[in-house]
């Protein structure tokens, strides 16, 4: 069943369904054992990573995450949930039908049901911390300095319809710079979330097209409420950015790399793909 997505989506070229702890559940043909446990690793950690950024995309009462879309030069890594405490991720050359293997990732989600949910593991506190996407925000941050605003990415934000927030991490992964109104301790959560996030993303490289070296572009995390994307920068650096759920995220990264220009920058899916992509 799982090879519906690669049999049916021309450019798809893997799936996998994998547990919220990283246990594989399901694969299809050819890939490695090896490859299919580090992928599921990388993936249940980048979920965890994901639904830990919703605040970032702005308050909202139920901060669902729907999804996390990877870009490399040589392919594209979906992730969506796949019932309680399961997960399903695909791989896609460069020029897949973005809408189409959205599409078919969740009509099998739709069609396996409740055979996809994984019991816990761990305690039911531990479960619940981890698991289905419904988790709510924390408590919205003081609108207070952060010491490092940068006007350059104040005017990025203002120019873009729905726009919220951005930060610009250095080569350590240390915020560099900020838009007005976040507070330090947001802008080092952000951080610290955003360094495991992109460690994950680069570990699908191979997942992703079957290159351990493939040039990785952006990691884009999509709420019910928002969006947060993390993109490269140059020289090592990232840009993080979070808009309202009806903002254009292909305006937005275009201001901010405007802004601060980005050797290698790429388009994002636009306002056309919207929540299906």
């Amino acid at each position: 069943m799982v090879r519906d997505i690669v049999d049916n989506v021309p450019r798809a070229r893997n799936a996998v369904v994998l547990s919220a702890d990283g246990i594989p559940r399901g694969a299809t043909d050819g890939m490695t054992e090896a490859d299919i446990r580090t992928i599921s690793a990388a993936m249940a950690g980048m979920q965890s990573l994901s639904r830990a950024t919703a605040q970032f995309a702005g308050a909202a009462r139920e901060a669902r995450w729907n999804q996390t879309i990877v870009e490399f030069s040589h392919g594209w890594v979906f992730l969506i949930g796949a019932g309680q405490g399961a997960f399903l991720a695909a791989a896609a050359e460069p020029d897949v039908d973005l809408q189409q293997i959205s599409f078919r990732m969740h009509r099998l989600v739709a069609r396996l049901g409740g055979n996809l949910t994984a019991a816990p593991r761990t305690s039911a506190g531990q479960a619940a911390a981890g698991g289905g996407g419904g988790e709510s925000p924390g408590r919205p941050q003081a609108a207070v300095s952060s010491g490092l605003e940068l006007p350059e990415l104040d005017r990025a934000v203002a120019g873009v319809r729905g726009a919220r927030h951005a930060v610009l991490l250095d080569d350590r992964g240390l915020p560099r710079g900020t838009t007005s109104g976040i507070s330090k301790d947001l802008a080092d959560t952000v951080s610290a979330a955003m360094n495991g996030l992109h460690a994950y993303s680069r570990a699908t490289s191979r997942f992703a097209g079957g290159q351990d070296d493939g040039l990785w572009r952006q990691t884009v995390v999509e709420f019910q409420h928002g969006w947060v994307l993390l993109t490269a920068a140059g020289d090592d650096a990232c840009l993080v950015a979070a808009a309202d759920h009806d903002c254009d995220m292909e305006e937005f990264a275009t201001s901010l790399h405007e802004a601060l220009p980005s050797p290698g920058a790429s388009a994002l899916p636009g306002e056309g793909t919207g929540g299906d992509v």
